[in-house]
This record gives C-alpha cells, structure tokens and sequence, in this order.
C-alpha cells in the first residue's frame, strides 16, 4: 500500500467524526477539507539584483517539496520602478498529499522554531473560510541552509478550504494543530 500523510490519515480517522459531531453534519460530503496550500514571497529587491528571483525559486522549491514560479509583474508602477513583465516574486500552489507534508512539517517543525512565537493571529480568515497568515522570515524552514541565505525574505501563506464559515474553517485548522493564539473563535 502506499504511504499516506499523516495529516491526511488524521483527517479520515479524527477531524471528520470530531467535526461532524460539533457542527451536527447530515453528511460525511458537508465536513468542510483543506482544498489548497498557495505561498507567496514577494521580492522587492529583485528590481535592482535579477538573481535574487533565481535564489528565491531555489529556497521555495526546496521548502514546499515543488517548483516554484517566477511572478511577474502585470503593469508599470512609477512611484517603485516597476516595469510590466519584471519578475516581482515567487509563488506554489500545494494540492493533494504534497500540501499536507508542508502542512505537518509547518505546523511540527518550522512553527516551533520562530523566536519568540506566541501562536498565530486568529484575524487572518477571509469570511469564506479561507485562511492567509504571514512569515516573516524563511529561516524557520529546516531546508534553508543558513550559510547561503543572502537576504531575509518573509512569505504569506494560504489555506484554502471548503468550509462555508470561519467558525468552520477555525475547528478544522484547530483540529490539524494549527497553534492560534486565541483559543475561540468568535
């Protein structure tokens, strides 16, 4: 049999009875899911230093397991110096087991390791279940060797699920363990 991440498994065999008990669900269907994983690295020093964009691919590649794109950008803004068509950022969109290995090594490894960390902010749902929270360093990854890191660069993180509320969406990122500062959501 193939292996199976353990945040999926966990899913099957836990959050779906907790939740379908909590929210009173008619239907294994109505459990709300994580859809998908979209993180983000805006470089805005990319303007002056091109390799920087190819440093940023490397370091997003190597922390979410797949390859990460160029973002370009999609007109000129003169207030920054920004041109149509100059890369911007690097982005990764994580579906199926590969989100959920980031999901684990987020929330068991990189987490952890940020100084000082209190949990994170609970503001960060959209209304429709969605969730987008901030880092501002990718040191905290295990996979970024420390003797090549030339710039700090911090990255959003989106958690794109299928829960029609936030209250939804808060159990199930709870029930994943994801450490929010505040325990009840409102």
């Amino acid at each position: 049999m193939e292996k199976q991440p353990r945040l999926r498994k966990k899913y099957y065999e836990e959050i779906i009875p907790e939740l379908t008990k909590e929210f009173n669900y008619k239907s294994v269907m109505q459990v709300p899911k994580l859809v998908k994983i979209a993180v983000n690295q805006g470089i805005g020093a990319a303007l002056a230093d091109k390799k920087l964009i190819d440093i940023g691919v490397a370091e997003m590649t190597a922390i979410t397991g797949q390859k990460a794109v160029p973002t370009i950008s999609k007109r000129d803004v003169s207030n920054f110096k920004l041109r149509k068509g100059n890369p911007i950022g690097v982005r990764v969109t994580l579906r199926g087991d590969k989100m959920y290995e980031f999901l684990d090594r987020l929330v068991s490894v990189a987490l952890p390791r940020v100084r000082d960390f209190r949990g994170i902010n609970d503001k960060g749902f959209d209304g429709r279940g969605n969730y987008t929270f901030g880092i501002t360093e990718q040191l905290i990854f295990p996979e970024i060797d420390l003797d090549k890191v030339t710039n700090i660069n911090g990255m959003d993180i989106t958690i794109v699920t299928t829960a029609r509320t936030d209250q939804e969406a808060f159990a199930l990122l709870k029930k994943y363990g994801l450490p929010f500062k505040n325990q009840k959501k409102q």
